[in-house]
């Protein structure tokens, strides 16, 4: 037996009752925690033989800073950060961690100066192009495998068919529900090549609500039969073609079950995830800090007793590993704490005995793969297309909404044709003009009208209102929604600001790159084929 194989072999036979209750549980830990909170952890893990961790950026970022109040600090560093602290809690433990992260568009999604691939919705306008969904997710793959991660909680398969939704939105891959399978199909497929583990979530769905779970119980009140018919199309679906782990979400499903959130659920867990779907592997819960849920069950270590109970086997985000440890060897049997513990242990043999975090290889650079899916995603929305030549053959304007980025796009346009940019704010009309209006969006999330000022936003729609406008927007496309677009306004929808999608966008608009894309989701106020 070599050395690090000796490291990676697992000790079935030595573990306790209460050690391998430890082994279901899956604290967060941060990449800038102070020395004293990583010793802490350290402490944990060993002491109570911690199965696995799931990686944030830190405590002010999403998952844990729900009202968005506290400043989220730039560490430029991130990434060896995290490889010091993968060895730090590796080392750690008696038994080798589960290394988790969300890296649903790559280790960008929490650590800085990573490679980024596009969101979800982005893959979604892709037509019969699944083969670059394919390499994203073996690229994210081989990144977190390069890192020493093992389980990517990834990807999200609900189908967004509520564009009011606050949290899910742009992670999804669109509103079809066949089309969400296959590309989540796709993406699972090109990770699964990299030895990476997967998690598809938010079981039984999370598209169709205007809650954010991070803030409140979402309510999804369908039948059996509805969500049979759509939300739980992709789990089955995917269930039946085998996946790692599905993740369940906190929501209320009152035609299922009317007292419990998914997430205590055994109605929801053991019946429908368990009995009617067939899932066998590792079922793992949203994180239980979030206040759909954690508000709930305010005695520490009740919520991960009752998830259990419902069913789980990997608790996420527990805050009260040990007192969550407690409840359940002194309340759950004996042969219910091995089915979970067999399970988890079937996962971390899978995700050890073929490969090792030794044989780790070097990030990938991005850019390539990102501009061909760029070539093949930018959308048209033309309401009156005859105005295109004449706004391009005008003496047009080059405006620019940029929100602090670089807007390449419109410095292209400037170089190329001598129209310098102007900047939206502080701009004043004389008369009519043609104006190309280039809009970098603050924020890809919806809250606080994606992070525009009244004053901005209003300008804008004045702009579309009262002038020829060719609009290319480079970020989410529910921000069409507010901008109170006309019948006539022509859009070109470009969905990321990665330099590759602006070379992209610029040639596009030469007329030397086509619109190929599909706009993967229904707008509530505008919409062109």
């Amino acid at each position: 037996m070599t050395k690090t194989e000796a490291k990676y072999r697992l000790p079935i036979e030595t573990l306790t009752l209460a050690q391998k209750v430890g082994q279901l549980f899956m604290p967060a830990v941060f990449i800038n925690d102070t020395e004293e909170e990583v010793q802490k952890m350290e402490k944990l893990i060993k002491e109570h033989y911690v199965g696995s961790v799931c990686f944030f950026h830190s405590r002010a970022s999403a998952a844990t800073n729900f009202e968005g109040k506290k400043k989220i600090v730039y560490n430029e560093q991130s990434y060896d950060r995290l490889l010091e602290l993968i060895d730090r809690y590796q080392k750690a433990a008696s038994v080798p961690l589960l290394i988790a992260i969300d890296a649903e568009w790559g280790l960008a999604m929490r650590i800085e100066n990573t490679p980024q691939y596009p969101y979800a919705i982005t893959l979604g306008a892709l037509t019969n192009n699944n083969d670059l969904i394919q390499k994203v997710g073996q690229a994210i793959g081989n990144d977190c495998s390069a890192a020493g991660v093992q389980w990517n909680l990834a990807p999200v398969v609900d189908i967004n068919n509520n564009p009011e939704n606050p949290v899910i939105g742009y992670r999804s891959f669109g509103d079809d529900k066949s089309s969400v399978h296959e590309k989540a199909q796709a993406f699972l497929k090109g990770m699964s090549s990299s030895g990476t583990l997967n998690s598809i979530k938010h079981f039984p769905g999370h598209g169709d609500t205007a809650t954010d779970s991070h803030l409140g119980l979402p309510v999804i009140d369908k039948s059996m039969e509805e969500l049979m018919e759509n939300e739980l199309y992709p789990f089955k679906k995917l269930i039946e073609s085998g996946i790692d782990s599905v993740m369940v979400g906190h929501l209320l499903l009152p035609q299922l079950d009317e007292e419990h959130p998914s997430t205590t659920s055994s109605k929801i867990i053991s019946d429908v995830l368990r009995k009617q779907l067939g899932f066998e592997g590792v079922v793992i819960s949203d994180a239980l800090n979030m206040h759909a849920v954690s508000k709930k069950y305010p005695e520490k270590g009740k919520l991960e007793h009752a998830a259990f109970v419902a069913g789980m086997d990997v608790l996420c985000f527990s805050e009260h590993v040990v007192e969550g440890i407690d409840q359940i060897v002194n309340n759950a049997t004996e042969e219910r704490i091995n089915e979970s513990f067999e399970r988890v242990w079937r996962l971390k043999k899978k995700a050890f005995e073929p490969r090792y975090p030794d044989d780790a290889n070097n990030l990938n650079t991005p850019y390539e793969l990102n501009r061909e899916i760029a070539a093949n995603v930018i959308t048209e929305l033309y309401g009156e297309p005859t105005l295109i030549n004449k706004i391009k053959s005008a003496n047009f304007l080059n405006v620019s909404v940029s929100s602090g980025k670089e807007n390449s796009f419109a410095k292209q346009i400037a170089s190329h044709f001598g129209a310098e940019v102007l900047d939206l704010d502080g701009l004043t009309f004389d008369k009519k003009e043609q104006i190309i209006l280039s809009i970098l969006p603050p924020a890809v999330k919806p809250k606080d009208q994606f992070g525009f000022d009244n004053k901005i936003l209003e300008k804008i729609q004045e702009v579309i209102a009262k002038h020829d406008t060719l609009i290319y927007l480079f970020g989410n496309p529910y921000v069409l929604d507010i901008l109170k677009l006309q019948s006539n306004s022509n859009v070109v929808v470009v969905y990321q600001d990665f330099p590759a999608f602006q070379e992209m966008a610029f040639k596009h608009f030469l007329d030397e790159a086509q619109g190929k894309g599909k706009l993967p989701i229904q707008l509530k106020t505008f919409y062109h084929e």
